[in-house]
Formats: structure tokens, C-alpha cells, sequence
């Protein structure tokens, strides 16, 4: 095996295996070999590019051609020419799926759910650098700057990973890293005579390649060179994930990570809304979080708020930055809350299991009164409380006095419009919601005369004949590109529900966020109720005047519908029957059928058709190829067959060039007329298989180019 293929190979697994510090990261683990086959593939690319042979940047650019195209025929294979050419429609999928992944990022605590957005990071950041170590140590034939790359792959993960096992990956990476160094070394110190540093000469009959034995001989160099770069590195390597900021766990989080504001700021940011929500609905056990008694007569409605998430950006919904204040004795009075609606006082007990930590405390909605030991602040627009100072959940034993405010459908149907600040904060959307959104949420609720029953519609359309199912697995991210994939595929769970039933309601006009905590839990023998991870969950609520922000389900099988979205508007419809017929083909369609975008009304009176969404090919066209195919086509063609010519084409013109007997007949003119015969002497045995190595001298390198070309000593 050559020394080219054996630092190739090692720069592959030194890469590999400073990817396995990403693990921790994210579960579950399959990305790592899709990453490693890729690796595999695009380092392949770079022996066949250095042994055909091409110059140096043109094999780097090679490699990361061949990169483009693996992961265009990864990530992107329906939108791509032939499904591996990149096409401009692949790119705008590049495009989204980076914003959906760096979105997700933000929105889980590790272990993050592999989405398609976070895949993409992990395995092209993975081929990224294996094409950067690929070059430095192979190409360029320099392994100790090789190790940067690696070190900022290892450090990102140590930084973001709070696994106790850090320093397993953290061996295995520096072991890749070193054997990439001693590779290296072996492969370039073993052409010289004699060491830098002096020693004894190769003794005679000594292969021109091994590392010599003992003592001060080339194989001592190498390792000496190699344990002093590791050393260094090693250290850098230890020290900077101790400065990089860390993610705490999130609202959600199991292992009791949450940080607080800190100290006694004033203000509080947006925070990880649904960071482990997923992976608590999908725990083999339903772990107890908290448990309390209450006053109240029935418990369907006594859902537990953490948190209300506010702020629609297109990537994700969060909450705002938002003042905090002292913890009143008693709490305002709920924003938009009138004294013509009723209400009940209820007074609940909670206790949170002492594994359970997060900063912010889940409480039935709206509080009136909370009594509670700890270093607590008040979030007054969402009416949270936040831990201050790393104060968390843990433990806690707190009572608190809510209201259960039962407003009647007519109160809501008869609701006057929100004064303008709240209307123009809670209804913005951004320009990046698909269009198909809004033109939904208009089909979904024509014929409804008020935003109540647009909201009922809404609710029912999602939780009852929608022909929408509940899948906990469901991997599909949170941002607008989102949205329109459930409102297509109709399969999610409560995430999916209610970001997409707010982000509707905001289209029609009515105020809307997303609330995140728990379902009332289960009732015990002793009185109590028990709430667990199975029951995270997220619901919209919607603001209505003289009621305030009103709870709304259209989550199927979870929770329960309020009894005042119960009573139907009086408009004398009879509601679709969900279909029983199952469709006739399983395969995804390329866009939004008429049944899917059609709203029940029109759907059943047969208006449907007129409305559907012209497919591809639909049209006037008399079925020729159009335009745009055979321009693709041709564009395709004219890459296969001039592409492969380039190198030769430019070779000749580089040959040409420097065989040029013409010029000066200064020194200076001579000595550029030698150096560059000199390169071509180089670059023809390069043609013909020997790599150059600039670590010999010329003496040296021309014997070498005699010895491997099989020359006689007169050539």
C-alpha cells in the first residue's frame, strides 16, 4: 500500500473518530455510519484524484464536488437532476433543511431526535472537515495542521455535551489524531538520510520506507514530534470545552440542568420550549413528575403551564424576552379576563419529584395566588415563574389558588376585537409561511361568521375530521417549511397540532401562542393525582376580549376538548364524516390534493375539483419536453463530456508554457527557464504515477523518480 492511500486511510479514521464525540449528542446513532460511508467514498474520490494525477487544488475541488453530490443524492435526491446533480431546486432544499436543523438545535436538549435539518449538519459538518483533514494531511502533506479541524469537531461536542462519558470519545479522538501524525511521519521522514536533529545515517539495505529501530534514528523523530504535537493539542483540546458555553436541559429536561436567569436579572430570553417533550412521550416509562390535590370537583381542565411560547420567527416558536419582577402576594388580574365571565377559585397542592429539575414551575392557568420557597421572579405577560439563581424545580412543595374560568360559547362568539397592541403582536406571522398555510386556514373555516367558530372549526378540523393521526415518532422539525409538511402528511403529535392551529388562528386574524406543560394527569386511590412524562404536551391558546387567552385542543386523543368549543356555531351544518375508505395509493404526492387542501364544505358539494392544484405536467402543453427539460439535459450533457477534459486540457497548456524556449537571456530569465523545466520534470513523472514529495532534495527526488519509473541511470 502506498503512503498516499495509508494517510488517506488515516485521515478518514481520525476523522471518523472525532466524530464519535457527536454521539452524546444525538440519538439515535445511525447518522454516524450514513457519515462514514460517505467519508469512506469522498476520501476514495481523493486517491483516484492524486493517482490520476491532478493538481492539488483540483483535487481538493474534486473532493468537494463529490461531497456536493453525495449529499445532493442524500438529503435532496427528488428535487436533483437524475437525483445527484444538483439543481436549483435541490439547493432551496439545502437551504431549508439547514434552517430547519439549526432550529432544531435550539429547540431540543441533548439527546436531540435526529431530524432531517439536524442529519444534514451532522453528516455534511462530519465530511466537511474530513475533507479539510483529507487535504492538510494528504494532499498538502502537513498531518500536524490537520488536527484543528478535528479539535474544533471534538470541542463543539464537548462543549454542548453534558454525558459523564466525555472523556471516552475524547481518547478515541486523540487516538485517530495521533495515528494520523505517526502515519505521516512514517510515511515523509523516512526518505531523508538523516534526522534534523542529527544522528547516525541509514544503515545500508534499510527500505526506504519502515521506521527505523531504536535510538536517535528517523524512527525516534516521528514519535518524538508526534508525542510533543499530540501533547499540545491534547491540552488545547481539554481546555477549550472548559470555556465554550453549555445548553442546559430545557423546560422539560430530566437531568436537572436548568440555570435559571441568573442573578436577579431584570429580563429573561427565549427559551428551549419542546426540548425533551418528544422523548418523554416516547419513554418506555411513564415516570412520575409531579403529583398534586385539589380543590376542584373534575380535573379534565387542570392543565399544568410551564411556559407560553409567544414569538413565531419562521425557524421556531420561543418565547419573548420579557421583564420579570418579585413574586406578588397576589398575581394581576388575567389580561382580558371581564366580570361578566364565571369564574371558580381552586385551590391545588403540588409536589415535584425530587429527579425532576427545570427552572420554570408548572402551574394551572391563570394564577391567582402562588406560595413557594426558593429564589423565584415573575413573568407577568406569559404569568410564569422562573427560577433565579439555578433555582429549579427539584423537590419543590408549593400551593397555589387559580381560577377556572368557564366562558360560554356565546360570550366568546360575541367577544368585541383586541385593542391593537395585543392584535399586532400575537397575530404576526413571518413572510416565510408557506402560502398554503393561510389558504387552509381559510378553506378550513369558511363559512364561519366570528373568530370563535373560526377557532372551533379550526380545533375540530385538526382533533375530529381532518383525517389527522397522532404519531409520537413523527421527525419534522418546527419551523414554516414544517407546518405545510404535517398540514400534508397529516401525521404528528401535540407539537405539530398546536404550533400549526396557532400559526393558522394568526393567519385568520386572531391572536394565538402556544402553551407547553402538562395534561391534568391520573387519578390515584388516595385522592391524588399523578402526573407524568407521558403527559407533556402543548396546546394553543387563543385570546379572546373579556375572556383572555383561551385554551384550545385539537390534539386527537390527547387531553380534552373544553366544554365551550363543544357547542357547534348555529349555522345548521352537519360535519364530514371522516372518510372509511382507505386511499388508493400509498405513495406521497408531489403536492396538495384537492381532499387535502378542500375545505369539508366544498369537499362535500362537490366544489373541490375546480379548486385542486394543477400537478406538474397539467396544462395546455401537448406533452413535448418543455424548455427548461432540455436545456437541463443539455446542460448535463455538455458537463459529462467536457468536465473530463478539463485536466488534460489545462496540463497541455501548462506543458506548453513552461517548455517555451522563447524570453530573455538574462540570469534571472535562465534561472525561471531551469526552475520551470524543473517543475515539469516533476509534474511528467506525476503523470505517470509519482506523487511529488517535497521533503527531498533534488538530488534525491530525481533518484526516486529513476527508481520508481524504472529508468536506467543514463535517463
Amino acid at each position: 500500500m502506498s503512503g498516499s492511500v495509508r494517510l488517506a486511510i488515516c485521515a478518514a479514521l481520525a476523522t471518523a473518530a472525532a466524530a464519535c464525540a457527536l454521539l452524546p449528542l444525538v440519538n439515535p446513532a445511525g447518522w454516524l455510519l450514513q457519515a462514514a460511508l460517505l467519508l469512506a467514498v469522498q476520501s476514495a474520490a481523493g486517491v483516484a484524484a492524486r493517482r490520476v494525477p491532478l493538481a492539488r487544488p483540483l483535487t481538493v475541488a474534486g473532493q468537494a464536488v463529490v461531497m456536493l453530490l453525495l449529499l445532493t443524492a442524500v438529503f435532496a435526491p427528488g428535487q436533483a437532476i437524475a437525483g445527484v446533480l444538483p439543481s436549483p431546486q435541490a439547493l432551496h432544499e439545502f437551504a431549508l433543511l439547514l434552517r430547519e436543523g439549526t432550529s432544531d438545535v435550539g429547540q431540543y436538549a441533548t439527546p436531540a431526535p435526529v431530524t432531517d435539518g439536524i442529519r444534514l449538519l451532522l453528516v455534511g459538518g462530519v465530511l466537511l472537515i474530513g475533507l479539510v483533514v483529507d487535504a492538510l494531511a494528504v494532499t498538502y502533506r502537513s498531518a500536524a495542521p490537520a488536527g484543528l479541524p478535528l479539535l474544533a469537531l471534538y470541542s463543539v461536542a464537548a462543549g454542548l455535551s453534558d454525558d459523564g462519558s466525555d472523556w471516552i470519545w475524547f481518547l478515541v479522538a486523540a487516538a485517530g489524531y495521533l495515528l494520523l501524525l505517526l502515519a505521516e511521519g512514517r510515511d515523509r521522514l523516512s526518505q531523508w538520510g538523516r534526522v534534523f536533529s542529527g544522528g547516525a545515517p541509514r544503515a545500508a539495505g534499510m527500505p526506504a520506507s519502515g521506521l527505523a529501530g531504536a535510538g536517535g534514528g528517523p524512527a525516534a523523530a516521528p514519535v518524538r514530534a508526534g508525542h510533543r504535537i499530540g501533547v499540545l493539542a491534547l491540552g488545547i483540546a481539554v481546555a477549550v470545552p472548559a470555556v465554550l458555553p453549555s445548553l442546559d436541559g430545557g423546560l422539560l429536561d430530566r437531568q436537572g440542568n436548568g440555570g435559571g436567569p441568573g442573578s436577579g436579572g431584570g429580563t429573561i430570553s427565549a427559551v428551549n420550549p419542546l426540548v425533551s417533550l418528544q422523548d418523554s412521550l416516547n419513554q418506555p416509562e411513564n415516570r412520575e413528575v409531579l403529583r398534586y390535590r385539589t380543590s376542584s370537583q373534575t380535573t379534565q381542565d387542570m392543565y399544568l403551564r410551564i411556559v407560553a411560547l409567544d414569538k413565531f420567527d419562521g425557524a421556531s416558536w420561543k418565547s419573548s424576552e420579557r421583564h420579570v419582577t418579585d413574586v406578588p402576594g397576589r398575581l394581576p388580574a388575567p389580561t382580558g379576563l371581564g366580570p361578566a365571565v364565571r369564574t371558580t377559585s381552586v385551590d391545588t397542592t403540588i409536589s415535584a419529584a425530587e429527579w425532576y429539575a427545570q427552572n420554570w414551575l408548572p402551574l394551572p392557568y391563570p394564577a391567582d395566588k402562588v406560595q413557594i420557597d426558593g429564589r423565584w421572579r415573575y413573568e407577568p405577560e406569559g404569568r410564569t415563574l422562573v427560577g433565579d439563581r439555578g433555582q429549579t424545580t427539584r423537590g419543590a412543595r408549593y400551593r397555589v389558588t387559580s381560577l377556572m374560568v368557564e366562558p360560554t360559547a356565546d360570550q366568546l362568539a360575541s367577544a368585541p376585537p383586541p385593542n391593537p397592541r395585543l392584535l399586532r403582536e400575537y397575530t404576526e406571522v413571518p413572510d416565510s409561511l408557506p402560502p398554503v398555510v393561510s389558504r387552509t386556514a381559510r378553506e378550513v373555516t369558511s363559512g364561519a361568521s366570528n373568530a370563535y367558530q373560526k377557532a372551533v372549526k379550526l380545533q375540530d378540523w385538526f382533533a375530529v375530521n381532518g383525517g389527522f393521526r397522532y404519531d409520537t415518532e413523527v421527525q419534522s422539525g418546527s419551523g414554516s417549511n414544517a407546518i405545510a409538511k404535517f398540514l400534508k402528511q397529516k401525521a404528528g403529535f401535540c407539537v405539530h397540532f398546536s404550533f400549526s392551529m396557532a400559526a393558522m388562528a394568526r393567519t385568520l386574524g386572531i391572536p394565538a401562542r402556544v402553551a407547553v406543560g402538562f395534561t391534568p394527569g391520573t387519578s390515584q386511590a388516595d385522592g391524588s393525582v399523578s402526573v407524568g412524562l407521558k403527559d407533556a404536551h402543548a396546546w394553543p391558546e387563543l385570546y379572546f376580549e373579556g375572556v383572555g387567552w383561551t385554551r384550545f385542543e385539537p390534539t386527537p386523543s390527547r387531553g380534552t376538548q373544553p366544554d365551550y368549543t363543544m357547542e357547534q356555531t348555529p349555522s345548521g351544518e352537519v360535519p364530514d364524516e371522516p372518510s372509511s375508505q382507505p386511499s388508493t395509493s400509498s405513495e406521497p404526492t408531489a403536492a396538495p390534493s384537492a381532499s387535502d387542501s378542500c375545505a369539508p364544505e366544498l369537499r362535500k358539494q362537490g366544489g373541490c375539483e375546480a379548486a385542486a392544484v394543477p400537478q406538474p405536467g397539467d396544462g395546455s402543453s401537448d406533452g413535448g419536453l418543455s424548455v427548461s427539460t432540455v436545456t437541463s439535459w443539455s446542460s448535463l450533457a455538455l458537463l459529462v463530456l467536457v468536465v473530463p477534459l478539463l485536466p488534460m486540457l489545462w496540463r497541455r497548456r501548462v506543458r506548453a508554457r513552461r517548455l517555451d524556449g522563447s524570453g530573455g537571456r538574462t540570469e534571472q530569465d535562465a534561472a525561471d527557464r531551469i526552475l520551470a523545466a524543473w517543475h515539469e520534470l516533476v509534474d511528467t513523472a506525476w503523470d505517470f504515477g509519482v506523487l511529488p514529495d517535497d521533503s527531498q532534495t533534488s538530488r534525491k527526488a530525481v533518484a526516486r523518480i529513476v527508481r520508481l519509473t524504472e529508468l536506467d541511470d543514463e535517463a
